[in-house]
């Protein structure tokens, strides 16, 4: 009878191997240092995951992470009626911020539109988005979609729809790197491309 490690150890490798990037060998050493290092304190790490799992919800107005109904920069009241920067996932908003170049809003899209894996307009927020528009009433939106195929997509379909608003509508300039993500943009590419952003009709 082959000898394995116990159910319990096992249950937590499953668990992190769901974790991107995280293969069987990689939650195997990641499960033995959390039950074997001195320094790992898993109890107070299995707290912390409940805790912000249970207080951290996307932000009803951008989509952003909140503890509340809206996000720090939501309640920023020096933000209302500027420009609204439109990203595909939450995740993209902090690197922008953290540019400095940008003291608007944002619109989280919670994707973008990728037919193939059956992701249309009606699972984007989309329509939340509209109806920004004639509350907020910004001065400027600003598309800053990855540069990819489903990305250039997604910025197409947002351009035929925004553009009968009548508010000018912009797009981050490409010194992003073709096919990449916000995310793994250092901050002086994002400050270039923000302030070198062109309008959409000039594209």
């Amino acid at each position: 009878m082959a000898i394995d490690y116990p159910a319990p150890f096992l249950q937590l490798t499953r668990e992190l191997r769901r974790l991107p990037g995280i293969g069987p060998r990689s939650a195997e050493r990641i499960a033995l240092w959390i039950l074997s290092n001195k320094d790992a304190r898993p109890t107070q790490l299995a707290a912390a995951v409940t805790a912000a799992a249970t207080a951290i919800h996307p932000c009803k107005q951008c989509g952003f992470f909140a503890t509340e109904d809206l996000c720090e920069i939501c309640l920023q009241p020096s933000r209302s009626g500027r420009e609204l920067c439109v990203v595909e996932q939450a995740t993209d908003i902090l690197p922008l911020e953290k540019t400095g170049s940008f003291r608007g809003l944002y619109h989280a899209l919670g994707g973008r539109l990728a037919p193939l894996d059956h992701i249309g307009p009606d699972q984007l927020r989309i329509e939340p988005l509209l109806q920004r528009l004639h509350i907020g009433k910004p001065t400027e939106i600003i598309l800053a979609l990855s540069a990819d195929v489903e990305g250039e997509a997604t910025t197409n379909y947002l351009v035929e729809i925004l553009a009968p608003s009548g508010i000018p509508l912009t797009r981050i300039a490409h010194g992003l790197p073709a096919g990449g993500g916000l995310e793994h943009s250092d901050q002086i590419t994002l400050q270039r491309a923000l302030s070198g952003r062109r309008p959409v009709a000039e594209r």
